[in-house]
């Protein structure tokens, strides 16, 4: 199982949020968001933050760095390496499985991540059979472009996704057209932009922070 850091919000949580970093950070990069978010004391969570494997990165000249797949080129189809990509989904997977090892019931975990850590997410979540309790897609897209719509996962799934309207990294168009496929799958997608480049705005945590209390409070 991939090494993480682990911040409770309170002792015993009842929920759990597993949130994947981006290309070239690691696990801390989130840790410090824990404190900003503006959570009900009553209901106690665990948020999780797993370190991505070390390994070459094309895109980057081949330079080891922590990522979640490799990035096979600049353009958006093509982009991501299927093997390592969906490596990355089994170890979410088996994180997800330890959570509720744990006693945290699968609807009560919600998945998220950003860039590169949020296309692992969206993936994860939309195609496997886990009910759980949403998915938090922060300044990212999808990694590989077919979504199975056959899927068991749930269509009523609460899905947030934001972005960031200068983003030079990943380009607004990736996220608008990421969520619009989504949608035409059968979910239903919160999305928002924000006034930002490649990063998290103080708007946008209070969002996460509205959209995460409203889905524990009907759920526990």
């Amino acid at each position: 199982m991939l090494d993480n850091i682990e911040v409770n919000t309170g002792s015993n949580p009842v929920g759990s949020v597993i949130w994947l970093h981006g290309l070239g950070a690691d696990g801390h990069d989130f840790e410090k968001l824990v404190p900003d978010l503006v959570l009900s004391e009553s209901i106690p969570l665990r948020f999780v933050f797993p370190h991505a494997p070390f390994q070459p990165v094309t895109i980057n000249n081949g330079m080891v760095m922590r990522s979640w797949f490799d990035i096979l080129s600049f353009d958006r189809t093509g982009r991501a390496d299927r093997e390592s990509f969906l490596k990355s989904c089994d170890s979410l997977r088996c994180l997800i499985n330890n959570e509720i090892k744990r006693g945290i019931k699968e609807e009560n975990i919600i998945i998220a991540g950003f860039s590169q850590g949020g296309a692992i997410a969206i993936h994860t979540a939309l195609e496997s059979n886990y009910k759980i309790a949403g998915l938090l897609a922060l300044s990212t897209y999808l990694g590989l472009s077919d979504i199975n719509t056959s899927s068991p996962c749930r269509k009523d799934l609460p899905i947030f996704m934001a972005h960031g309207s200068f983003d030079p990294v990943l380009k607004i168009e990736w996220g608008r057209e990421s969520a619009s496929k989504i949608i035409e799958s059968g979910y239903t997608v919160e999305w928002h932009e924000y006034s930002m480049e490649h990063t998290i705005s103080q708007k946008e945590i209070l969002d996460i922070s509205k959209w995460i209390s409203q889905i524990y409070s009907k759920l526990i």
